[in-house]
């Protein structure tokens, strides 16, 4: 039996989430969706519907309690939408560009796209490496969830943000991305702050990054450091 919005806006009150029932009803259609096609592609290894509200919708969403998302928002390797396009449902003034390399995958986001008659949506196959080459400084923020090779991304991710633009993680452990990107040279990319725990969570966070560099390609695989903390350009 599809789930009930009421039952959506219980699991959103664990994390002191309240919606508008329009929402809660993108959400349940979104729910039903993500369980009929989690039968034919690999989307999700939650299969009880409050458990998904809780474990992707609500720690996708739990960002929003303490960050003003403004603008456009790129979320890099989105697979079944979260943390982006659940981000979208709370705040559905963003624009939301879903990187995902899946064919199948893109269809399940296009699909909910469409059923959740959500706008200002795009869903993107390309590489973050070549999409971020494409749409240099575009971006406010960026989001990463449940994604390896930290040190590729991250510096691929900042090429799109602005000056004062910001890359949130969703991270299990103690050492942060920090760890993943000392040995990388791109440590100085981001400056972190402490990450907000997500409740019901032991050592689930999100941890916020600012930029702090500016990168420019010089080559398809390569980029290279051009501004650091100056030179003309005012960093937050």
């Amino acid at each position: 039996m599809p789930i009930q919005p009421a039952a959506v806006a219980a699991s959103l009150a664990d994390f002191g989430i309240s919606l508008e029932l329009r929402q809660l009803e993108q959400i349940a259609s979104y729910v039903d969706l993500l369980t009929r096609w989690n039968r034919a592609i690999n989307l999700t290894a939650i299969l009880d519907p409050r458990e998904i509200v809780t474990r992707h919708f609500a720690e996708s969403i739990y960002i929003t309690r303490f960050v003003d998302l403004q603008g456009e928002i790129l979320d890099v390797g989105s697979g079944a939408g979260f943390p982006g396009l659940a981000i979208k449902i709370a705040r559905p003034n963003l624009r939301v560009a879903l990187l995902e390399p899946v064919a199948k995958k893109r269809a399940f986001l296009k699909e909910v796209v469409r059923e959740c008659k959500l706008d200002q949506v795009e869903v993107s196959g390309s590489r973050v490496e070549d999409y971020c080459a494409q749409a240099l400084g575009g971006f406010e923020s960026a989001t990463v969830r449940a994604v390896g090779n930290l040190p590729v991304i991250l510096p691929a991710t900042a090429r799109c943000l602005k000056r004062s633009g910001s890359v949130y993680l969703w991270f299990a452990g103690d050492e942060g991305p920090q760890h993943s990107l000392k040995d990388s040279g791109y440590s100085d990319l981001f400056r972190w702050s402490e990450p907000t725990p997500l409740p019901m969570s032991r050592d689930r966070k999100i941890w916020r990054g600012r930029l702090v560099v500016l990168f420019i390609s010089i080559a398809i695989s390569q980029l290279a450091l051009v501004h650091r903390y100056g030179f003309g350009c005012s960093f937050r």
